[in-house]
């Protein structure tokens, strides 16, 4: 049995950045190749173990919920046309009976405060959180190597290494120490920081094991950056209690919250895909 066996994946945004396809379909739905992003983002939580996803909705995310359950009238057609391939592609979507619960945020109050609707259903349990804007390629996921590295009590951020002179544009953590292997003990964490005092080029990709003491740290989080309230806050308290480890990953994540990101993400997961890598290369060869 996994050490995390719960989940949390915020999907209550509305996905500002690539509008006007979120007008009435929610971001986490837009497909890369032939699947929705949070397809992507739940089959990773799958392999590394979790037994049971929480995810945070809001107003117009319903579609969500529908697509990990049965769709009846197409399963038996497809089945009665004899499509056993995609009949077979399709019920990859279908979670377990029990498997995932759905919880409102009913308010945009910001991660931090999405993070803490989820708190009576995961309980005193140590959890994950993976983002849906960002879907990680890896064998095996992000996710699975995380909790590979897990030490019980500990918590960690999954992180990768950016372009020195790119560090203003994300959250970056601050090592406790030299930076050597993959997991490294941090000290705090920056978010945007200049160039010049930048503690790392390691930043802040999107997957986290915390244990369950973040929810009362939560409850008593006042609007930090943008108004909202804001998961690192938190964390940034808990980093006083608990010890804190930067993960870096094996694996390249795609940032599909960006139009630049979701097309990088098509172009990359079908380039790694049988049967479409090949006529692709050709067809980007004559543009």
């Amino acid at each position: 049995m996994s050490a995390i066996r719960k989940a949390v994946i915020p999907v209550a945004g509305h996905g500002t950045r690539v509008l006007p396809a979120t007008k009435s379909i929610p971001k986490e739905l837009l497909t890369v190749v032939d699947r929705p992003l949070i397809h992507y983002v739940v089959d990773e939580a799958r392999e590394a173990g979790i037994e049971h996803i929480v995810f945070v909705t809001g107003r117009g995310k319903g579609a969500i919920e529908d697509y990990f359950d049965h769709a009846v009238e197409l399963e038996d057609a497809l089945q009665a046309k004899n499509k056993t391939e995609i009949y077979e592609e399709t019920m990859t979507s279908l979670l377990p009976a029990g498997a995932a619960s759905f919880t409102r945020q009913q308010a945009p109050k910001g991660l931090g405060h999405a993070i803490w609707c989820a708190r009576d259903i995961i309980g005193n349990d140590p959890f994950a959180i993976l983002l849906p804007d960002v879907i990680i390629q890896g064998e095996p996921g992000c996710l699975k190597q995380m909790v590979e590295s897990y030490e019980p009590g500990s918590n960690i951020i999954a992180v990768e290494e950016v372009p020195q002179n790119e560090v203003s544009s994300y959250g970056i953590i601050a090592p406790k120490g030299e930076v050597s292997g993959r997991t490294i003990e941090m000290s705090g964490m920056v978010e945007k920081p200049s160039v010049a005092d930048a503690p790392s080029n390691l930043s802040i990709t999107g997957r986290y094991i915390l244990q369950a003491d973040i929810f009362p740290i939560l409850a008593n989080t006042g609007k930090g950056a943008g108004g909202e309230i804001q998961l690192t806050d938190a964390m940034a308290e808990l980093m006083e209690k608990q010890p804190f480890y930067a993960y870096r990953y094996e694996g390249e994540s795609h940032d599909c919250g960006s139009k630049l990101g979701f097309v990088k993400a098509n172009v990359a997961y079908a380039l790694a895909r049988e049967g479409l890598a090949g006529d692709l290369r050709e067809w980007m060869k004559g543009r």
